[in-house]
C-alpha cells in the first residue's frame, strides 16, 4: 500500500473536486467546449462558476442562480468572485495616492514624459511622473508650474528626482523646487545611497494626524534594482544626513523626531530589465527578495507603516503585468513602452524606430551622467550605431589620460563620424554649456586633462538624446533611444490591433489595455487552477477602452 503525505488521506487520493451546489441557468447556458471557455473568460467583471458535466468535464458559466445541493443538471463546483483590473495591486496604493488604478507612468527623462502625459494619466485615475532626469533648472520649473495649473486639487501627479553625482547642486535646487511647488508625489531614482536632498523631500512636512499617526506631506517613490539600496529606503533616514538638513534649517525638530519613526519611502519600485540605467535583473528573482526585505521591515514598524513594493521593467504586455502582480507587486510601472504613446516627447522618427523594435534589439551602452564611473544603460541598437560609438569613447576615455594622448587615427575617426567637427570646437560649445549651468565644471577641467576629455565625449552622449527627442534627421544613425526588451514584447502583442497604430497609442489606451489584460489573464490562470481546461491559445487582444468602463 502506497504511503500518503501528511497532507493526504487514503480517501482524497485520485479524487476531483467535489460538487458544493447547483448552478440554475439564466440567459446564458455554460460552457464544457474551448471555444465556448474562451468567450466567458474575458467577461472578469462577473462571478465564473466552475461546474461539473457528466461526464467528468469542467466547464464554466456566468450568470444564472446558485442553489444548494448537487442532484441537479448542473453541479457547480465552487465560484471565483469578479474581478476587476482596480483590484490587482494593493488596495492601499489607491488609497494612498487618491488613484483608481495600481498603475503607474514612469518618469522618461529629458522630458519624454511630458507634462501632456502626467495631465492625461492624472486624470484618467492614474499615476504619472513627469520626466524631469537630464533637464535643466528652468526648464523642470516651467512643467512643474504647468502641472500645479493643469492639476491643482488633484493629488495624482508628480515629478521626478535624479541623482546627480556630477551635479550635486542641481539635485538639491531640484529638491527645494518640488517641495516648494508643493509636488505630491517625488520618483527618487538612480540613488546607490541616500543624499540631503532625496532625505529632505522624504521627511519635509511629517506630521501626527488627529489619531496620532504620522503623516506626509510628500509621498516619496524610490526607484532600486538592489537589495541594499532598497533597505536603505525602507530603513528611517540615518541620523547624521538629519542633522546636516536641521542645522542647514531645512527641516525642523519635529520633522527630524517623526523621521527616526518611519522608513524614508512606503513606495519602492523594483527595477528590473528596463530601458535606461538598469542592472538587468530579472523580475522573477528581484522583486521576491526584495519583498521579502520589506516583510521584514514591516515587522519592525508594526502595522502603522505601509511599505509597497511596485514593479518595473520588462512590463510591456498584460502577460508580463499579470505576473507582476501574481508575484506579489503592490503596483506596476511601465517605461518604454510609453515612448510610443501619443504624449511621449520623442519625435516622430524616434517613435517610428521604436515601433519596429523586437524583444532583442536591444543593448547596452555608457551613460552620460555616470560616463567616468563606466555605468552602462539599456538602449535601443536597431536602426543606431549610438551604442558602438559611444562604447569607443568609454574605451578612449579608460586608455588615455588626455584628448592630445588620443592616437591620430582614432582622434581622426572620433571628429569625422562621432562629432563631426573638430575636438576644440566641441570644447569651446562645452565650455559654453557648463557656464551656464555649473561653472566649477569648467574649472575643474582645465586642472585635470582626463574631466576635460570626459566632459567633451559627454557632449556626444548628452547630445545623442536630445537628437532622437528632437528628430534631428542627419543624426539618425546617433539616436540615444533609451529602451528595454519591453518595447519588443507590446510590439508584437499590438501587431494587427487597433494599438498597431500610432495616432492610437495614448498613454492611457496603452495603461487601461495593460491592466484590462492583466485582469482577464489573471481570472483565466485562477480557472485554470480550478481544473477548467483553459484554451492554450487564450489571450487577450487590445481594445479601445473608457477609464470608466466597469466603474
Amino acid at each position: 500500500m502506497p504511503i500518503a503525505s501528511q497532507h493526504t488521506t487514503e480517501d482524497d487520493l485520485g479524487e476531483g473536486p467535489r460538487p458544493v451546489g447547483n448552478w440554475i441557468p439564466g440567459s446564458r447556458s455554460p460552457a464544457f467546449d474551448t471555444a465556448g471557455i474562451g468567450a466567458l473568460l474575458p467577461r472578469c467583471r462577473e462571478p465564473l462558476h466552475v461546474l461539473a458535466g457528466h461526464r467528468g468535464e469542467v466547464g464554466v458559466a456566468v450568470g444564472g442562480e446558485v442553489r444548494e445541493g448537487t442532484g441537479g443538471p448542473h453541479r457547480m463546483l465552487g465560484s471565483l468572485p469578479a474581478l476587476y483590473p482596480e483590484w490587482l495591486g494593493d488596495r492601499s496604493f489607491c488609497a494612498a495616492h487618491g488613484v483608481r488604478f495600481p498603475y503607474v507612468a514612469g518618469e522618461m527623462a529629458n522630458g519624454i514624459a511630458t507634462t501632456r502625459m502626467v495631465v492625461a494619466m492624472a486624470r484618467a485615475g492614474l499615476l504619472g511622473f513627469f520626466g524631469a532626469g537630464g533637464l535643466g533648472f528652468e526648464r523642470v520649473e516651467r512643467a512643474v508650474d504647468e502641472l500645479r495649473r493643469e492639476l491643482g486639487g488633484h493629488a495624482n501627479w508628480g515629478a521626478n528626482l535624479i541623482h546627480s553625482p556630477n551635479e550635486p547642486e542641481l539635485e538639491d535646487r531640484i529638491a527645494d523646487l518640488l517641495l516648494r511647488a508643493g509636488v505630491p508625489t517625488i520618483c527618487a531614482s538612480a540613488f546607490a545611497d541616500l543624499t540631503p536632498a532625496v532625505v529632505r523631500c522624504a521627511v519635509s512636512g511629517l506630521r501626527r494626524g488627529p489619531d496620532g499617526r504620522i503623516v506626509r506631506r510628500v509621498r516619496l517613490f524610490a526607484k532600486v534594482s538592489r537589495p541594499e539600496v532598497a533597505a536603505r529606503f525602507m530603513s528611517p533616514a540615518p541620523a547624521d544626513l538629519l542633522e546636516t538638513l536641521l542645522v542647514r534649517g531645512q527641516i525642523t525638530q519635529e520633522e527630524r523626531a517623526l523621521a527616526a519613526l518611519v522608513p524614508v519611502a512606503e513606495d519602492i519600485t523594483v527595477e528590473a530589465d528596463s530601458g535606461g540605467h538598469t542592472d538587468n535583473r530579472p523580475l522573477v528573482s528581484l522583486l521576491p527578495t526584495i519583498i521579502r526585505l520589506r516583510n521584514d521591515r514591516l515587522r519592525t514598524f508594526g502595522d502603522a507603516c505601509h511599505i509597497r513594493v511596485g514593479a518595473a521593467g520588462g512590463l510591456g504586455t498584460p502577460d508580463g503585468v499579470a505576473a507582476a502582480f501574481a508575484l506579489g507587486a503592490g503596483y506596476v510601472v511601465t517605461g518604454s513602452v510609453n515612448q510610443v504613446a501619443v504624449e511621449s516627447g520623442m519625435s516622430e522618427e524616434a517613435k517610428s524606430m521604436l515601433a519596429q523594435a523586437d524583444i532583442a534589439d536591444v543593448v547596452m551602452a555608457p551613460a552620460a551622467d555616470m560616463f567616468e564611473q563606466g555605468v552602462k544603460l539599456q538602449v535601443l541598437r536597431r536602426g543606431t550605431m549610438f551604442a558602438g560609438r559611444a562604447a569607443l569613447l568609454y574605451e578612449l576615455y579608460r586608455d588615455h589620460p588626455s584628448l592630445e594622448a588620443i592616437p591620430a587615427a582614432a582622434r581622426s575617426r572620433v571628429e569625422r563620424d562621432l562629432l563631426r567637427a573638430p575636438i576644440d570646437q566641441i570644447w569651446r560649445e562645452t565650455v559654453d554649456f557648463w557656464q551656464r549651468r555649473d561653472p566649477r565644471e569648467i574649472g575643474r577641467a582645465e586642472h585635470d586633462p582626463k574631466h576635460r576629455m570626459a566632459l567633451v565625449f559627454r557632449w556626444y552622449l548628452g547630445n545623442s538624446s536630445r537628437w532622437a527627442i528632437d528628430g534631428e534627421a542627419s543624426r539618425r544613425m546617433d539616436y540615444q533611444i533609451w529602451c528595454g526588451p519591453a518595447m519588443g514584447a507590446f510590439n508584437r502583442w499590438v501587431r494587427g490591433s487597433f494599438l498597431a497604430e500610432v495616432a492610437n497609442r495614448t498613454v492611457v489606451q496603452i495603461a487601461l489595455n495593460l491592466l484590462e489584460g492583466a485582469a482577464v489573464l489573471t481570472r483565466a490562470h485562477q480557472a485554470r487552477c480550478c481544473g477548467v481546461p483553459v484554451p492554450a491559445a487564450f489571450s487577450f487582444a487590445p481594445r479601445r477602452l473608457s477609464p470608466n468602463a466597469g466603474a
